[in-house]
């Protein structure tokens, strides 16, 4: 069996995350020569060297040598996990700064500040018994092939170590490796390779640079004067925030309480065994306290941090939680109309993306800020991706998870969840100040199109015979052939050929022809297709399929994290849900009679 088999499944399409049974001493240590191998080989750039009695970035000096930051979350065993990897990287001549416990963004802000490299031992929003990893390289996340590549890297490093073949005998957690296992190797290691930043610097200098943000759009709304100046930037807001005892909780007060005048803390004590459930903000009825909590403080806003801080929702003043979707559109709107070129016609050619799941109401709705909203694949690591690239428009990009990036260059390009609320906080602060048009967030929600929708739903994977592909790729080829019916029964091939051709795979060979896809088209007779897909209908295959209708939307695809489908649907009334569902159960059918059952079977939230 190759070394390490047992953890491939670890590697996943965007970090290294799974049970805390595989994250075995032996795995770290192969897994710290791996990171070593990949840092190693990065040119070596000049860096700021921030002294740990630096009071911000700005004293810094500059260091040719490698650098890697590292920090962890609160889950039991992050600690240990990232302490072994600092001492590693440190033994393979990297320096390392070792960051303590912050949340993956603030990781990503002081890789920044260094050469772009850093690594956080976090599971996110997952439960307390999985652990994880995210990495950067060059300020940008892996793709999930150099993912695959760094576990493959791990079998290079086997050879040169003894690590035992025996499972049961190299599986305890790297909770009970604690610092015993790194403090070992620390006296072979040069002073000055392995840092510890004091924790009120770590936090300081990224308060101070938000605190910067803030200066320059206060001062866009109006000039200070000796008489505004000592509470320029405090909020005229209550409210409540809910950590969930994350690892906001470690530094949320300090960031709210400098621009807030009043707020109300929930669950702020970091804490790894997660009493009250997954450190997720997007979870059926895990907002509940919040939405308590704002109607209880008479608050104007909620607000939810996943457990890396990385995912935001949000609770208006009535204590109802407001889509993923239109807090999309208000951080995008906020991006757009706070952007420093926002009066210049160079933003007129600006682009807002969004993920596959998000609302049929989301596009026109961006193209009405006058943006052209761009459809992405899930994966908060493929919007960075994009937003990252040196060619695109993209001034914020958001998915409906709750990852949110403002991309308009006064902070960092990352999914930052407490300086996207802070985004939000100055933008609702401002217009509840505007004496002409005053408005709780409650009115501005009140204002935007109706959604019934479900969550985002996960479903088992059906199980496929070995003839067959897919499920998703089985209804990928059934929607195309489908449309290719209406097409040619309408005389209107032209356009959907050019939507083919932008936004979905093209229709190729199943692996025999045997397969379900072969046998399924004849069980659709013409007139069923157009009340299926009607004239009009848009198709996108980027990731999975999706279908826009006239009154709502659908989409089914695999998700990228697990071995199962998510599936979303939405409309403008309950009675364009349920329709929109029985067309995708009929579509499924076919492929699979227990899906289409499931399919129907999904509740409005």
């Amino acid at each position: 069996m190759p070394p390490f088999a047992a953890q491939q499944s670890l590697f996943r399409a965007y970090d290294i995350r799974g049970t805390n049974q595989y994250f075995t001493s032996s795995f770290i240590q192969a897994l710290g020569h791996a990171f070593a191998t990949l840092y190693n080989a990065q040119d070596s750039q000049p860096s700021r060297n921030i002294s740990a009695n630096a009071s911000n970035a700005s004293t810094s000096v500059e260091t040719k040598q490698n650098v890697v930051v590292i920090g962890y979350d609160i889950r039991i065993g992050s600690e240990a996990i990232a302490r072994t990897l600092s001492t590693v990287l440190a033994q393979q001549g990297l320096r390392v700064i070792q960051l303590g416990l912050v949340t993956t963004p603030m990781m990503a802000f002081w890789a920044a500040q260094y050469q772009g490299h850093g690594i956080v031992v976090t599971a996110s929003h997952s439960a307390k018994d999985i652990l994880g990893i995210k990495w950067l390289v060059n300020n940008k996340s892996p793709s999930s092939s150099e993912i695959q590549t760094l576990y493959h890297q791990l079998s290079a490093h086997h050879s040169c170590h003894a690590y035992p073949d025996n499972q049961a005998n190299n599986s305890a957690l790297c909770s009970e490796n604690n610092a015993s296992i790194d403090s070992s190797h620390d006296s072979e290691l040069p002073i000055d390779l392995l840092e510890q930043l004091p924790s009120d610097q770590i936090a300081n200098v990224y308060i101070d640079a938000i605190s910067q943000v803030f200066e320059q759009l206060f001062q866009r709304n109006q000039p200070t004067t000796e008489a505004n100046q000592k509470n320029a930037y405090k909020l005229d807001l209550v409210i409540v925030i809910d950590c969930m005892h994350g690892a906001t909780g470690s530094i949320a007060q300090r960031l709210f309480e400098r621009f807030c005048q009043q707020v109300i803390f929930l669950n702020d004590t970091p804490d790894g065994n997660f009493p009250l459930g997954n450190p997720d903000p997007t979870e059926p009825n895990r907002l509940n306290e919040l939405q308590r909590a704002v109607v209880l403080h008479a608050a104007d806003i909620g607000l939810a941090f996943d457990g890396d801080g990385d995912r935001l929702m949000i609770v208006d003043n009535n204590g109802k939680i407001v889509t993923p979707d239109h807090l999309l559109y208000l951080l995008a709107r906020i991006a757009i109309t706070e952007h420093p070129n926002s009066l210049s016609d160079s933003l007129l050619a600006s682009e807002v993306l969004f993920d596959i799941k998000c609302a049929h109401h989301l596009p026109r709705l961006l193209s009405e800020l006058g943006t052209t909203p761009v459809i992405s694949k899930t994966g908060s690591s493929f919007m960075r991706q994009q937003v990252q690239h040196p060619d695109n428009q993209i001034v914020f990009a958001g998915e409906l998870s709750g990852h949110f990036i403002f991309n308009d260059n006064r902070f960092i390009p990352y999914d930052d969840a407490m300086y996207a609320a802070l985004r939000l906080l100055h933008w609702l602060d401002q217009t509840q100040n505007d004496a002409n048009d005053k408005k709780q967030l409650s009115d501005i929600i009140q204002s935007l199109p109706t959604i019934v929708s479900t969550a985002d739903h996960y479903l088992p994977m059906p199980q496929t015979a070995t003839t067959d592909c897919s499920l998703v790729e089985q209804l990928t080829r059934f929607c195309h052939y489908l449309q290719h019916l209406v097409d040619m029964s309408t005389h209107s091939i032209s356009s959907s050929i050019q939507l083919r051709k932008n936004s979905c795979l093209p229709v190729t060979t199943c692996k025999s022809s045997m397969c379900t896809c072969a046998t399924a088209k004849a069980q659709i007779a013409l007139k069923q297709t157009h009340e299926l897909l009607p004239v009009g209908t848009k198709l996108s295959c980027i990731d999975g399929v999706r279908l826009d209708f006239a009154h709502g939307f659908g989409v089914l695809r695999q998700s990228n994290t697990s071995n199962s489908l998510t599936a979303r649907f939405a409309g403008d009334s309950i009675d364009d849900l349920k329709d929109i569902q029985a067309t995708f159960a009929t579509l499924c059918r076919p492929f699979n009679a227990a899906l289409a059952e499931q399919i129907l079977a999904i509740p409005a939230e």
